[in-house]
């Protein structure tokens, strides 16, 4: 707790505690980390969050009065707002030290308002990094609240719930209870949907590849060599397998000699720093991280984390930016670290300086690292597993993105059969410069970024005449592929190219589309649902530009505008809602009821015998009846894990806690207990034979084990075995997701009804 210096003021027979500084800043976990660096003459409480919104009930904006908000308070803050009017009171002067964004110099300002602070008190402090110096330089220079940035803060919440609060209610009226529209949502929906659309369109067409598999004479080692082209240089595509076979006639029994040989040297330089999208990028290729996931432990990390004989420390800087720039001192810390970790070889001769793209925001600094003496091994101790890995992914890339190129050394080899073009190209690294320590990771769509595709591939000394012996021709089959669907690390670097939305909502808009229903996502690939389809042609159909990315873009571009103080707010706001308003008359007047197709399954219905739906309940997915009212049966989606309960023999499938964490459990749980987090691997027990298991914890490390745990292959000793990692839900008494039979949904469909039934016994250890 922070020691204040008191007065005593002695106030109708009381004795009231004084501080002479009142610090705010939004979270407990923050305040406790600034409470480290600020002396006793500094109190630091907590706004948590936000203190004041538009109502949730109403539209909360009086556009008749120039777009007028009414901000209320905020459910559950009354005590927090009542503290802090105390603590304000009772202090000489109050500092409002929000998060350095938008949003936060907006809290200030709600703050401020509450607070009686006037607009033109320098009373806002802002940092970029939770560190001493950076601290106490902020508190040295308060500034007054910037109302361009409020302003931003303002035009952006009311554009949104003018927009949702209006075409929400009619996809009510029109679709199904439960839906939204959104600015970013939605234009998010239309990208998946769109590219769902050139999937279902594209006609795949075939084309093929010839290699040759080739030596050195009177040499063991082969390499290949890839048909190019004519000898003329000229590249020519195989279209048909005719092409092919003309090829390989071409070339048979012909001898390969080597026409020419370029060696070059190949320089590679490392990616930026991160900022929010591509850090929400990369751990979702790299960590297998969800967008929110991401934001939340970074979050973490940025606010303060408890290290051994250190205490509460933020150890990354802030989160939300756009910006790649680095400051001084962080650039002569990382020399530092650079030189004497890996040798002067590895540090360039000037600091690197990476261009932001447009419209970036270069208020704050690109996300790294706090404290260049607590790199992830000396903490990793004191962080969980998922901070652990999400620093030093951050310190890695920072780290490398201030090293020396890498260097290949590339060998390029033309070969000649028959007046026909065969390539070969291999390469080795003659310094890995920044690649011993990090390298971007491929996208799961396939496509390269930078860092792939230079792993070794040497090719053997090679002359200019030389000929070579010929082992094998391989010709290869292919088909074009239709482009793939997006996961969420291609969907957030598809807005973020297209300039839709900001960082900070990217994770939330995913969340949210997800939450609808109007996507789905199978193992990363997100796809759109028939109900978003049905959202979809809607939006585009009657509201073209809420949907539409040029559109979007444009918008966010004037709130940029806004926060650098070139638009007026309000005005804004009129040039969109005049037009807005027109369309929704348009809409509700065009728009018929929508009834969404049942997806069809070949289960047989027990009671009736009529093939059960697919419906979405409050836990998701269930199988209904379609004979409804008449048949009320339902029941949850059977997944089938294709192995057997090692204790009765039954199928074993998955099932889901209400919190959604997969577990597996025998199909026979009325009679048989058998449950666990462990979920089947491919591979059976060399002992016993029974299907073996991927511990649930361990990470990275975790070993598989038996299925049965009186085989002595099986169960190892978990530390806690009863729980799941992170969590307090056991496996063995977790309540399934499922329907209640019988209960009718507001859709008018059975569905879960309050509580989901627990699954019986517990299992003996």
């Amino acid at each position: 707790m922070n020691r204040i210096r008191l007065h005593d003021i002695y106030l109708k027979g009381m004795v009231v505690k004084m501080a002479d500084n009142l610090v705010i800043v939004e979270s407990p976990a923050k305040a406790k980390t600034i409470g480290r660096y600020l002396g006793k003459n500094y109190k630091i409480v907590a706004s948590v969050g936000h203190i004041r919104d538009l109502p949730k009930s109403q539209i909360g904006v009086d556009v008749e009065k120039d777009f007028e908000p009414k901000y209320i308070t905020i459910r559950g803050k009354g005590d927090v707002i009542s503290g802090l009017k105390k603590d304000a009171k009772n202090s000489k002067r109050v500092f409002l030290a929000t998060d350095p964004d938008r949003e936060g110099e907006a809290i200030s300002w709600h703050l401020a308002t509450i607070l009686n602070i006037e607009n033109d008190a320098k009373c806002r402090v802002s940092f970029n990094e939770i560190t001493k110096n950076a601290v106490a330089s902020a508190i040295k220079a308060p500034r007054k609240l910037d109302m361009d940035l409020v302003d931003a803060q303002q035009a952006r919440r009311i554009l949104d719930r003018l927009v949702g609060y209006k075409i929400s209610p009619l996809l009510w009226r029109k679709v199904r209870k439960g839906l939204s529209a959104g600015r970013v949502q939605s234009v998010s929906t239309r990208l998946i949907c769109d590219r769902e659309s050139e999937i279902e369109a594209f006609v795949s067409e075939e084309y093929w590849s010839v290699q040759v598999k080739l030596a050195k004479q009177k040499q063991r080692a082969a390499f290949l060599a890839k048909f190019y082209g004519d000898e003329n240089g000229k590249k020519r595509e195989l279209k048909t397998k005719e092409e092919t076979d003309a090829l390989l006639e071409a070339v048979k029994g012909g001898a390969y000699r080597v026409r020419s040989v370029k060696e070059s040297e190949k320089r590679k330089f490392p990616a930026p720093p991160f900022i929010t999208s591509t850090l929400q990028q990369e751990a979702s290729r790299r960590l297998n991280f969800q967008a929110r996931r991401t934001m939340s432990v970074v979050q973490q990390l940025y606010e303060g984390v408890n290290i051994a004989g250190l205490g509460l420390t933020g150890l990354v800087t802030y989160i939300r930016t756009d910006s790649t720039r680095i400051s001084q001192e962080a650039l002569t810390e990382s020399a530092r670290y650079i030189t004497e970790k890996y040798g002067a070889a590895y540090l360039p001769k000037s600091p690197r300086v990476f261009a932001n793209r447009n419209a970036a925001q270069d208020a704050h600094e690109a996300i790294r690292p706090s404290h260049f003496d607590l790199d992830p091994e000396r903490v990793r101790a004191s962080l969980t597993n998922e901070q652990f890995r999400l620093y030093k992914l951050i310190w890695d890339r920072f780290i490398a993105c201030q090293m020396e190129a890498a260097v290949y050394d590339q060998m390029s080899v033309d070969i000649i059969s028959n007046a026909k073009l065969f390539r070969a190209v291999g390469s080795k690294i003659k310094f890995k410069g920044f690649t011993a320590v990090y390298e971007e990771a491929a996208d799961d769509d396939g496509s390269e970024k930078e860092g792939d595709g230079d792993g070794e591939s040497r090719l053997p000394e090679l002359a200019e005449g030389e000929e070579l012996d010929f082992r094998e021709i391989l010709p290869n089959q292919h088909f074009t592929q239709p482009p793939p669907r997006y996961t969420e690390a291609t969907l957030i670097r598809a807005l973020e190219e297209k300039g839709i939305g900001r960082p900070s909502t990217y994770a939330p808009t995913i969340t949210t589309i997800l939450a609808r229903g109007y996507v789905e996502k199978e193992k990363k690939a997100i796809f759109p649902t028939e109900l978003g389809k049905a959202v979809n042609q809607i939006m585009t159909q009657h509201f073209a530009d809420i949907v539409d990315v040029a559109f979007t873009a444009d918008m966010e571009k004037k709130l940029d505008d806004v926060e650098e103080g070139q638009k007026a707010w309000r005005a804004l706001l009129h040039e969109f809602y005049d037009g807005f308003e027109k369309v929704l008359k348009t809409a509700e007047e065009g728009i018929g009821d929508v009834e969404l197709p049942d997806e069809v399954t070949d289960v047989l219905c027990e009671k009736c015998g009529r093939n059960m739906v697919i419906k979405m309940g409050r836990y998701g997915k269930f199988l209904a009846c379609p004979g409804y009212p008449a048949c009320r049966n339902a029941k949850p989606i059977v997944e089938y894990a294709g192995v057997n309960c090692p204790k009765c023999g039954a199928q074993i499938v998955y099932r889901k806690t209400k919190k959604g964490k997969k577990y597996i459990a025998c199909e026979n749980s009325s009679a048989c207990d058998y449950r666990s987090w462990d979920l089947p691997t491919k591979d059976v027990c060399p002992i016993c034979g029974k299907f073996m298991q991927k511990s649930s914890w361990g990470g990275k490390n975790a070993r598989a084990h038996c299925c049965d745990e009186l085989c002595p292959n099986g169960i190892p000793k978990k530390p806690e075995t009863a729980k799941a990692p992170g969590t307090t839900e056991d496996p063995k008494t977790a309540g399934e997701a499922i329907p209640a039979e019988g209960k009718a949904s507001s859709a008018g469909r059975a569905s879960s009804g309050g509580k989901a039934p627990t699954t019986g016994k517990k299992r003996k250890k």
